[in-house]
């Protein structure tokens, strides 16, 4: 197996709108759907762009249902970046394995740096979260990012796996 940074992309990758995650456990490809949330797109891109994402664990990591992060401000699900809260972009796209949403907290217009992928389907999230894109490659690497105990209500996780860097696909070299 080839070095992450040495993998080459997928074909046919619209690399604009695709984020490239290497995490402790291997490389993560998403593509953002502009189509569905424009706002929270660019909020992504602009993130990556500024390495806020670069070292942040997945926080929240519960098995059969999804893998949160994002939060490069405190590093634990509190926090979020500067800037002001992304109005939600709900669809009718459903939540299931390898789709990325965005986290928020009661306030549905709260979505502001953190996120999550899908182990799993879970309709309970539908049309309450924003869908900002679906993972192409590497969702065999999400797979094994460390998880909560089982039973974990916070699903909390301890010494978690991390995003050691984030890329928009076009800005790689």
């Amino acid at each position: 197996v080839a070095p992450a940074l040495a993998q080459p992309l997928p074909a046919n990758l619209d690399k604009a709108n695709s984020i490239v995650i290497d995490t402790t456990q291997g490389r993560v490809i998403f593509k953002l759907r502009t189509d569905l949330a424009p706002a929270h797109a660019e909020r992504i891109k602009t993130l990556a762009r500024e390495g806020y994402y670069n070292n942040v664990p997945f926080h929240r990591v519960m098995e059969g249902f999804m893998a949160q992060t994002g939060d490069g401000q405190n590093f634990n699900g509190t926090g979020g970046s500067k800037y002001p809260n992304v109005k939600a972009e709900f669809s009718p796209v459903p939540f299931r394995r390898g789709i990325v949403g965005m986290a928020r907290a009661r306030d549905p217009n709260s979505a502001n740096s953190q996120f999550f992928i899908m182990f799993a389907e879970a309709p309970s999230l539908n049309g309450g979260y924003t869908v900002i894109g679906e993972v192409v490659s590497g969702m065999d690497v999400v797979d094994k990012l460390k998880k909560a105990p089982r039973g974990s209500a916070s699903g909390a996780v301890t010494d978690p796996d991390k995003m050691e860097k984030v890329q928009v696909a076009s800005d790689i070299k």
